[in-house]
């Protein structure tokens, strides 16, 4: 039986500047590289042709070819974790188990399992930090406490950001890589899942574009944001090369990248926010969960033409501008009272950058429900956020064909009554 260490890939798709991969090839010999395409997660994908499954394949594919000009393979397995763990067991000696961690709940719920086996068959189990610049146990309040509100946290993780060494890792050694033959990579089709006709933006940062962001950000008919949230998510780039190029060119960019630490702190000490308010008052608004207006809102066919428009380019491309994102959030939960989990769950089905954290924190946000969200008698009038962000009507015009004529829905519910609705309900609830 050959002795081998693993490391385990799974939210940090690349070979550059990967920080368990980069400790494996330091400590270990023979290190085998492993991929587990997860059926807890992909048995719950309803579309067969999701672009982030293929994305995923694509990335593998390549590192797949590149581990094997280096001597070593990819070692690519379907299956449940705990299952693919154990047959890897009876087929190696594994030393150790190197991976980066990962802070939704199922993954910490997956990675406590995997730890609990390797030490069954004698295996360490070692995790490391790699897709944020600073963990949730490192930015706490005076008190020790995790920060509740953005901007405190926001001003020690700069202070932080800029009293340490934040480097990219170059110097792999390679050499210890697992020295074998070239492995079979499961298809797309084995998995029962096809080509998807949704292009991906590049994982090159476009430095144009980040230097001027503060500007264009809020603009949807212009190509003013990076669209890496995708490579983000899956770790085809890495956090730290991100930041230090936002650090150097655009400030209001480098301020998303420290929302998105924000949203997944929040969430590693709150786990209960998947399925519930973060302010737990918020539990008691009673949603009208209108499933017809539901519906209406899902095709963009409000007769809002903002909210219509994000909603379009959202099925058709995976993709929902950031400014337009809040719109349409704020549309669902204020305008139609409809549950914001609703929204949460469709996004994380149709987005190609869906991340837990983010989308759950941007979710609560327009509903009023999160941390430091924006209190729920704010309610946006897409009118005026249609004149003030898209004037010319180009984002509008590019998504609904039909806008203008009598083919496009009359306004599915008036911006007045809506409002008022939404204050009224809101405030009974929160008055109990």
């Amino acid at each position: 039986m050959e002795k081998i260490s693993i490391f385990w890939f799974r939210r940090d798709l690349r070979l550059e500047d990967n920080t368990g991969l980069f400790y494996a090839l330091q400590n270990e010999t023979n290190v085998l590289p492993l991929f587990i395409f997860d059926r807890n997660i992909l048995d719950d994908l309803e579309d067969k042709t999701d672009a982030r499954v293929e994305f995923i394949h694509n990335q593998i594919t390549n590192i797949k070819e590149n581990l094997e000009e280096k001597g070593s393979t990819l070692l690519v397995k379907y299956g449940k974790p705990e299952e693919v763990f154990q047959e890897i067991f009876k087929e190696y000696q594994v030393q150790a188990i190197y991976t980066n961690r990962d802070y939704e709940p199922y993954a910490k719920k997956r990675d406590g399992s995997i730890e609990e086996l390797a030490k069954e068959n004698g295996t360490i189990f070692l995790s490391f930090k790699d897709q944020v610049i600073f963990e949730a146990g490192e930015i706490l309040n005076g008190s020790g406490e995790f920060y509740k509100v953005f901007t405190p946290f926001s001003k020690i993780w700069l202070e932080k950001f800029n009293s340490t060494t934040i480097e990219p890792l170059s110097y792999f050694h390679w050499k210890n890589l697992f020295q074998c033959k070239p492995m079979k990579l499961i298809s797309l089709e084995e998995m029962g899942f096809r080509e998807s006709s949704i292009k991906i933006p590049s994982s090159n940062p476009d430095e144009e574009i980040i230097k001027h962001y503060d500007e264009t950000r809020n603009f949807p008919a212009q190509n003013g944001t990076s669209r890496l949230g995708i490579h983000l998510r899956f770790g085809t780039i890495s956090i730290r090369k991100l930041a230090l190029i936002a650090s150097e060119l655009n400030k209001t960019y480098l301020n998303e990248l420290i929302w998105r630490e924000f949203y997944m702190m929040i969430l590693a000490f709150n786990p209960q926010v998947v399925d519930k308010a973060f302010k737990p008052a918020y539990d008691n608004i009673p949603w009208r969960n209108n499933e017809e207006e539901f519906e209406a809102w899902c095709a963009g066919k409000t007769g809002y033409p903002i909210v219509d428009a994000g909603m379009r380019e959202l099925n058709e491309s995976g993709y929902m501008h950031n400014r337009v994102r809040m719109v349409v959030a704020s549309f669902l939960t204020k305008h139609l009272l409809i549950d914001w989990r609703w929204g949460e769950a469709y996004f994380a089905k149709k987005l190609l950058d869906y991340d837990l954290s983010a989308n759950n924190g941007g979710w609560q946000w327009a509903a009023g429900t999160g941390t430091d969200a924006q209190p729920y008698f704010r309610v946006f009038n897409p009118e005026s956020q249609k004149d003030k962000f898209d004037k010319d009507l180009k984002y509008i015009k590019k998504w609904i064909p039909e806008f203008g004529t009598n083919k496009y829905p009359k306004p599915i519910v008036d911006h007045k009554f809506a409002r008022q609705r939404a204050l009224d309900t809101y405030k009974k609830a929160l008055d109990k």
